[in-house]
């Protein structure tokens, strides 16, 4: 048992209260997790109603097979064995291994649903899994084999690295007993997908929280007016994330009510309607987090295993249908977005609208200044807008007919770390800009969070005037994003 002091650091795990910031802190930054006594007591009685249910009556994927062998009969002399049997079966990921990081997440969504009570497997794969996270050995698993009808794959492969049968990726375990009954129950789960699914929702609201940063230094740079962001035109037409990118852009440029005017009548979308644009991202992001927050919850195991009143019930709580809407939502919302930062960028290299020379070039004439980000922002940008098709416009018919329906979250959430990845290389090509315009205006900036942003990014992006290679630059605009989420 861990000691008081690991307790009093643990995340506790009770199959109710996980959120996605608790799995991101578990998968990225190590935080140790105590399962709760009280949720593997009712694991345990779950444990006990499956496994008398199946000595009185057919029980999916126990006493039969799975899929379109549903109605086989499991002989009762091959009952110990039909579990590893289809755990075995069903291991056959393809691709490459999955993320440290994803496959930690994945373990810790897996603990936590199986101690919400519902699949019926036995506790002490709900201590392997603790077991697991604690002393970080992690099962080699494959990226590729789910359609977003469960994680069957990679959660057969995690348990048969638990049973022995696999091996680990590094640090290693005993081995542990697979239960008749526990295959379907433990691989019966949209774990691994949920957990990435956390992970890309966590690093993109980093990426829009300092996209608000950015758009202010490109706002400076450009001598923006205040009014698209006053509050009076916002309670016009106060849709939430609209609303709320407003008020930060306010308080980031430290707009009051005696704000200068702009330079322009009016200002180029990218400055003017970024809080109409920005801000569906912002709420598609809140979207994704409510769904993610009951699925990481969920005892949604196909039979669920009611304790409360000692029942079965075979059911479709295996389709994630919600989660792949709202991941194909939150790609397109990004997609517009990304959009507006790339033409913010097109704004930055226009002497029309900086009063400073043609692609904010310093050298002699003829320099071509950042002229080359326009190309890796809008490379990018194709990217993104590839990765902002829907998925779920698709179906697939498998099992001889019998599942006629899947919602592809699995690819959705893939495309959507894409995207992702592709949206902060577009913010980078324009904080290079912004932050080379402020250099070359010699911008006095307000004592706001805009001029912190500003220092911030002037001590870790270099200052050459002359024409040269951006590369190293745009790597380490990346890399200061992350930080903006925190102004």
């Amino acid at each position: 048992m861990p000691d008081s002091t690991t307790l009093s650091t643990s995340l506790r795990i009770n199959g109710t209260a996980l959120t996605c910031a608790d799995i991101v802190r578990v998968a990225r930054n190590g935080v140790p997790v105590h399962v709760d006594d009280d949720a593997l007591k009712r694991a345990g009685r779950a444990y006990e109603i499956a496994r008398d249910s199946g000595a009185k009556r057919a029980v999916y994927g126990r006493t039969t097979g799975v899929g379109a062998n549903r109605h086989a009969v499991v002989a009762a002399d091959s009952a110990d064995q039909h579990g590893l049997r289809l755990l075995r079966s069903h291991a056959g990921g393809s691709g490459e291994p999955l993320p440290d990081d994803v496959v930690r997440a994945g373990l810790l969504v897996r603990l936590n649903q199986l101690a919400a009570a519902g699949s019926g497997v036995h506790p002490r794969l709900l201590r392997a899994l603790e077991t697991a996270l604690r002393e970080d050995a992690l099962p080699s698993v494959h990226a590729r084999g789910a359609i977003g009808t469960g994680d069957l794959t990679t959660l057969a492969e995690i348990a048969l690295t638990l049973a022995g049968e696999r091996p680990w990726a590094g640090r290693s375990l005993d081995p542990v007993p697979i239960s008749p009954g526990d295959a379907l129950a433990f691989i019966s789960s949209n774990a691994v997908t949920l957990a990435e699914s956390v992970l890309a929702w966590h690093d993109l609201r980093r990426l829009l929280r300092a996209s608000h940063v950015i758009t202010a230094l490109s706002y400076r740079a450009l001598g923006g007016s205040p009014e698209a962001f006053s509050e009076v035109v916002h309670a016009a037409r106060p849709h939430h994330g609209s609303l709320y990118c407003a008020a930060e852009m306010r308080r980031i440029l430290g707009l009051g009510t005696d704000a200068p005017a702009g330079r322009r009548l009016q200002d180029p979308f990218g400055l003017r309607a970024f809080p109409q644009v920005h801000g569906p991202a912002l709420d598609a992001a809140d979207a994704l987090e409510r769904v993610l927050a009951i699925d990481v919850n969920a005892a949604a195991e196909n039979p669920l295993i009611d304790i409360d009143a000692e029942q079965i019930h075979h059911h479709g709580q295996f389709s994630t249908a919600y989660l792949a809407l709202a991941l194909d939502g939150l790609r397109a919302a990004l997609h517009h977005a990304a959009e507006l930062s790339a033409a913010r960028l097109s704004d930055l290299v226009e002497p029309d609208l900086t009063g400073l020379s043609p692609f904010l070039a310093a050298g002699p004439a003829g320099s071509s200044g950042i002229m080359i980000l326009e190309y890796v922002a809008h490379d990018a940008l194709g990217r993104l807008r590839h990765a902002a098709a829907p998925v779920t416009l698709g179906t697939a018919v498998i099992s001889r007919g019998l599942e006629d329906h899947a919602s592809f979250s699995t690819q959705a959430v893939r495309t959507t770390t894409s995207a992702v990845a592709a949206y902060r290389t577009v913010l980078a090509c324009e904080l290079i800009g912004a932050v080379r315009a402020l250099r070359l205006s010699g911008e006095d900036l307000p004592a706001a969070p805009v001029g912190s942003a500003f220092a911030a990014a002037a001590e870790r992006l270099p200052h050459v005037e002359e024409d040269h290679p951006l590369s190293g630059e745009i790597e380490a605009a990346e890399a200061l994003i992350g930080d903006f989420s925190e102004f």
